[in-house]
């Protein structure tokens, strides 16, 4: 079976670089355009030198013509820009795994539109372990669903843009249907003054931000006497880089859909 070629953008990035390697790292894959923003100082250097292994890919802001040599997207950037990417995308038959967070319910719409003509896993968070605990948090939800306030709290380095993160979203969603409730009523995002007594019905939600935190999330299930807490926290991006390689062998041989990590585990 022939290599799974990638175009990476953003690949000057933190998460750019942690693809980078990962991609250079998997027998079955191939760099085959690392994108940048245009301006970066990284053009024209050669992809792999940023993670020690030099590969002959040259870092360029051409995503066109990046995407025209690619069989798969990794898109971890901005919402605005991922949307311009799955254009083209879709108009040269690029699968697409995006990992970018903060799309408003139009622009999920939009990636919805898409789906139709590509292929594409989109999900809040590609680590394998977060997604097995959006499974564990359905099932204590379901069994702590009487006499628990639940809580989410969750830390992300000083560069994060948007907050709650993607994931602490996904978790309250998954929880919230569990429970019968809808997010969008019961979330409440921090506190603040007199707030007066806590709803019973309530998701809370609470975000760090500070130095070099890759990513901590915390429900809380809170109960008379007792709590139980579901944690995952990550030590590095690599395995948000690793996810996406999975989702990426799932598309193959798929002409469209949308799907999430969910659907490339095999948890549904």
């Amino acid at each position: 079976m022939p290599k799974i070629r990638f175009a990476i953008v953003g690949a000057g990035g933190r998460m750019g670089r942690t693809l980078i390697e990962a991609v250079q790292q998997a027998p079955d894959a191939e760099l085959a355009a690392a994108l940048d923003v245009p301006g970066s100082p990284l053009l024209g250097r050669d992809a792999g030198e940023l993670v020690g292994a030099p590969c002959g890919v040259k870092l360029s802001d051409d995503v066109a013509s990046g995407l025209s040599q690619a069989d798969c997207l990794i898109d971890f950037t901005r919402p605005a820009g991922t949307l311009q990417h799955l254009e083209i995308c879709r108009r040269h038959g690029v699968h697409a795994v995006i990992g970018t967070t903060g799309f408003t319910p139009e622009q999920k719409k939009q990636i919805e539109k898409f789906a139709r003509d590509i292929p594409i896993v989109f999900a809040p968070n590609m680590a394998v372990g977060v997604n097995a605990v959006f499974r564990l948090l359905d099932i204590a939800a379901r069994i702590l669903n009487e006499g628990y306030d639940v809580e989410i709290i969750e830390a992300h380095h000083r560069h994060k843009i948007d907050a709650p993160s993607g994931t602490a979203l996904r978790m309250g969603e998954v929880v919230a249907a569990a429970l019968g409730r809808d997010l969008a009523e019961c979330a409440v995002y921090g506190r603040e003054g007199h707030t007066g007594e806590r709803p019973a019905t309530q998701i809370g939600f609470a975000t760090v931000r500070g130095g070099d935190i890759v990513g901590d999330h915390t429900v809380l299930f809170a109960g008379a006497g007792e709590r139980i807490e579901i944690t995952h926290k990550s030590a590095s991006r690599m395995p948000y880089a690793l996810g996406s390689l999975r989702a990426a062998r799932f598309l193959r041989g798929k002409t469209n859909g949308l799907f999430d990590m969910q659907d490339v585990l095999g948890l549904r």
